[in-house]
């Protein structure tokens, strides 16, 4: 009977921490992923200030949220201190905020060309005060009967002199002199015009059932470079003195349901259209490995003729351009004849056939086989008639001599 093995003493581990059981593995996800994660916040970081930097302001001609020369952030700014102002982009909307508005407001109009017909003449049926901006003929027959415009004169820049109210209107009156200008008018019997111009006054009130239609020539004293001269500032707010501002200044109408002119076509139009394509391409590599004409250049030594002669003959030989060669000694022939039949160059074939004919005799159908063939060309079939060609030609020259 054998004793047991002593056991194998184990080995101490090495001196030193032991790291945690995870750590290794949190540190290699750690290192692969800091790399992207700090591109990725860089490039969120980047677009949120490139957002930023490109944000667009509204622009445009009395934009009430313009703040460009031509716009009246200004003028609005000021009227929210001390009244409610409805900033409204179409009729519809404008009619929902008077009806939402209390007893005392005022609808301020701009830009009215925009607007439909029967849109004008809805909101001049509302009960409520309005200020009409440089309106339209149209505009001025539904709200404000009576108002022509006769006249227009520029707006005088801020070194001359403004113009002065010339009215009993307490708006105008309160404000003085402003620098208005623009479009004059007209008005009728009971109405109070102020800011006399040569052909009419640049201010007009209209009042009837309770309530008051004012037509301003211009909106350039509302806007943001203006609003502090003269007189303009007071008179844009005792114009628009009311608790509740409701300002419509239309969108452009937008066109919907549009199409293409593509789209118009029949699908099956459009399918023929590939064939035909194809059959052009087709076209374009036939046509396109074939001679073109000969192009005449002026020779860079001087040749004797008979040897011009023999090598443009030797081209035309090599080619088997019969045709050519016919049309080049009918040309040779009339270039020298038909001068001396009294004939211009571009006498019609007729007349040169008839010409020679008197001249030289012979019979004309067959000179005008001779000089001006059809299709095909009887002198044209092989060489033998292309030399019948030549001698004919020479004999029927030597006739005219």
């Amino acid at each position: 009977m054998t004793a047991d093995a002593p056991a194998a003493p184990t080995q101490a581990p090495p001196s030193g921490r032991t790291p945690p059981p995870g750590g290794s593995r949190a540190l290699r996800v750690w290192r692969s992923v800091r790399v992207p994660a700090a591109v990725v916040t860089a490039l969120v970081t980047v677009s949120v200030l490139l957002s930023l930097g490109a944000e667009q302001f509204p622009t445009g001609r009395l934009e009430p949220e313009s703040v460009s020369p031509d716009g009246t952030r200004a003028l609005v700014n000021v009227l929210e201190q001390d009244r409610d102002v409805h900033v409204t982009r179409s009729s519809a909307a404008a009619e929902e905020a008077v009806a939402a508005a209390g007893d005392d407001t005022v609808l301020a109009v701009f830009l009215d060309h925009r607007l439909l017909p029967e849109e004008l003449d809805s909101l001049a049926a509302l009960d409520v005060d309005t200020v009409l901006v440089q309106p339209s003929t149209r505009s001025l027959e539904a709200f404000a009967p009576g108002v022509e415009m006769t006249g227009r004169e520029e707006s005088r820049g801020f070194l001359e002199t403004p113009y002065s109210p010339e009215c009993d209107l307490p708006a105008a009156e309160a404000a003085g002199a402003a620098y208005v200008g623009g479009e004059l008018y007209t008005a009728p019997e009971g109405a109070v015009a102020c800011y006399p111009g040569e052909d009419g006054h640049a201010l007009v009130q209209v009042r009837g059932d309770g309530t008051a239609t004012t037509v301003l020539g211009t909106g350039r004293p509302l806007t943001n470079t203006a609003l502090g001269s003269g007189g303009n500032a007071a008179l844009a707010l005792n114009l628009l003195a009311a608790e509740d501002v409701v300002w419509l200044r239309p969108d452009p109408p937008r066109q919907e349901g549009g199409t293409s002119l593509w789209n118009l076509l029949p699908l099956g139009l459009r399918w023929s259209l590939v064939p035909l394509v194809a059959t052009l391409a087709l076209l374009a590599l036939w046509r396109g490995r074939r001679m073109g004409g000969l192009v005449p250049e002026s020779l860079p030594v001087v040749v004797r003729a008979s040897e011009t002669t023999e090598g443009r003959a030797g081209l035309y030989q090599s080619r088997k351009a019969r045709d050519r060669a016919a049309a080049a000694l009918r040309a040779g022939f009339l270039e020298r004849t038909v001068p001396k039949l009294g004939l211009n160059t571009d006498a019609a074939p007729e007349a040169v056939v008839a010409a020679v004919a008197e001249r030289a005799g012979g019979d004309p159908a067959h000179l005008r086989e001779l000089l001006h063939p059809g299709r095909p060309d009887p002198y044209a079939g092989d060489d033998d008639s292309l030399v019948r060609l030549a001698d004919e030609l020479d004999e029927c020259a030597r006739k005219l001599r």
